[in-house]
């Protein structure tokens, strides 16, 4: 049935192609209601446990901040906010929309935020999330003029630093609600001193002096002096040798063209270190010993193998990880190789969560069982491709 629909959408003209795409965003408005119902139910089957957005980040395949903005919005619209759920079924607000709903109301009673909600339902349709995100903001400040000053004094407490992940070789940093005052004067400080080196033999345009001003102020502290810090990058002998061109990886972000690396390798301030692995499978299996800091022993080694986080779909380098034992050290866990493994501070705390088990195989595989039963598996990448054996020189050939 799909291909004849999608087969009928070819020989749609402009006027019927506006119509369908948006008979069919309806018709994904009001999927998206009866999704956040189902998830609203497993937080209230769950009493609100915090590992439930863990489990629909497994679940849904989302990162884990979107997750949680779901979570939260599913309990909001199902709870405080009927109307703007009701104009979901009608198709006429997304999920996208209700969710900048969700979280202009969060800090309200519930009994304002149902005011809210009837203020908002003839405002909402036809607006895009841009528009329903200023209109909910205005009549939230409406509802409860005195909370709306606490209102900002939390969102400025919930300040903080992320680091988001881009294409190839390229990450972006930011600080989300961070004092407007303090934004403002730090972005007038970049600006001016990027438009200081915009001389006559500058190169670099404007927009790129000032990222690199605002790096090197965050490395040094001095607008172009920048510190020494730690990262993993992995790559092959003759990848560094320029033998070939195999990509590398960088622990945290991914991989990264062989000449970018070779970049990063030969950096002034580059500490090499031999690893071996299994020439069959990739998998680490000791670290050289020379280098110019001295080894940290079976900590560092876990996290040369591991490189990031060992839940699926996290990130974070191993070296901000916590070394955690995956059977409970006073359970019968043992401090080796064999039962460590590298978790962030947040997936550390959901290991303790009732209901989630964690088994690590000989192969290195992690897998992860949920309350409800779905498991998920993660094993640390190879260093390289597997290679083929090479047979020996009297053995006989395979059949």
């Amino acid at each position: 049935m799909l291909e004849a629909v999608n087969a009928s959408v070819i020989s749609l003209d402009d006027k019927d192609s506006v119509a369908v795409a948006q008979a069919a965003s309806a018709g994904i408005a009001r999927l998206e209601a009866v999704r956040f119902r189902a998830l609203a139910q497993l937080k209230r089957h769950r009493d609100g446990a915090p590992s439930v957005t863990q489990e629909v980040a497994f679940a849904l395949s989302l990162v884990d901040n979107h997750a949680g903005a779901m979570v939260a919005a599913a309990d909001g619209l199902t709870t405080r906010l009927p109307r703007t759920l009701s104009l979901m079924d009608q198709g006429e607000v997304s999920g996208f929309g209700a969710m900048k709903v969700a979280a202009a109301t969060a800090w309200l009673s519930d009994e304002d935020a149902r005011t809210v909600d009837v203020l908002l339902e003839d405002r909402l349709p036809g607006r895009n999330s841009d528009q329903i995100r200023k209109a909910a903001n205005h009549a939230a400040t409406t509802v409860d003029r005195e909370g709306a000053e606490a209102r900002a004094e939390r969102h400025r407490e919930g300040r903080r630093l992320t680091l988001r992940q881009g294409e190839t070789g390229v990450a972006s940093i930011e600080v989300e609600d961070g004092p407007v005052e303090k934004v403002a004067a730090a972005y007038r400080r970049i600006d001016r001193e990027a438009r200081a080196l915009k001389t006559g033999e500058e190169t670099r345009t404007l927009e790129q002096l000032r990222a690199d001003v605002a790096l090197d102020l965050l490395l040094g502290g001095q607008g172009g002096t920048s510190e020494r810090t730690e990262v993993f990058l992995y790559m092959d002998l003759f990848t560094y040798l320029g033998l070939n061109d195999d990509p590398a990886e960088l622990a945290g972000h991914g991989t990264v063209p062989a000449a970018l690396a070779r970049h990063i390798a030969t950096g002034p301030n580059t500490v090499l270190r031999r690893i071996i692995t299994d020439p069959l499978s990739g998998q680490v299996l000791d670290l050289g010993r020379d280098r110019y800091r001295p080894s940290a022993g079976l900590g560092e080694f876990v996290r040369v193998r591991d490189r990031e986080c060992r839940r699926p779909g996290c990130h974070r380098p191993a070296q901000a990880c916590d070394i955690d034992h995956s059977v409970p050290w006073q359970h019968g866990g043992h401090t080796n190789v064999d039962e460590l493994i590298d978790l962030c501070r947040r997936d550390h705390r959901l290991k303790d969560e009732p209901g989630w088990t964690y088994h690590l195989a000989a192969d290195g595989t992690l897998t992860i069982t949920t309350p409800t039963g779905q498991s998920y598996d993660s094993s640390p990448p190879p260093l390289h491709l597997p290679r083929p054996r090479t047979p020996l020189a009297d053995e006989p050939p395979p059949f």
